[in-house]
């Protein structure tokens, strides 16, 4: 027996998957974001690890003391500030990406299981937001950070 089917349940389904359609979008740009993120973060743990193999090379040979030597301190600290500052933001374009796909789901679970998501939908893209934003400015002060030692950097043939 084929029951009777009125088309409500397809055109509901097409209007949550239209609505999903920009955060999925959203989704895909912190995926790009976290792409760029994670590249600027592992190139900063190769020049770290460079400049420990130097530093330890410099201690073995009693020649801590030079300038070379301070300036790659110097640089450490700098690139470990870096490295910090990439790390957190890489941690708040994740919880981004998590708060995007939890509105996703919820606009999907409000509408199968019939319950009012509303708010929690609203301020879970609101926390994605916010979570962007200071994702994004501390990906900016990263970029200035560099900008600025680049434009200091003593002229030489250090690392």
């Amino acid at each position: 027996m084929i029951l009777p089917h009125d088309g409500t349940e397809v055109t509901t389904i097409s209007t949550l998957i239209q609505l999903s359609v920009a955060p999925v979008f959203l989704i895909a740009g912190v995926a790009g974001l976290l792409n760029v993120l994670t590249s600027r973060f592992t190139r900063t743990i190769d020049k770290l690890e460079l400049m420990d193999s130097i530093i330890n090379t410099h201690e073995k040979e009693d020649d801590a003391c030079n300038e070379e030597t301070q300036y790659l301190l110097q640089r450490r600290k700098f690139l470990i500030m870096r490295m910090q500052n990439v790390n957190a933001s890489i941690f708040f374009t994740t919880a981004t990406g998590l708060m995007i796909a939890l509105v996703i789901i919820s606009v999907f679970f409000s509408s199968l299981f019939s319950f009012n998501s509303e708010v929690f939908i609203s301020v879970s893209f609101i926390l994605a937001m916010v979570f962007l934003i200071i994702a994004l400015m501390l990906f900016l002060s990263e970029i200035y950070f560099t900008n600025q030692f680049i434009r200091t950097k003593k002229k030489s043939t250090h690392i």
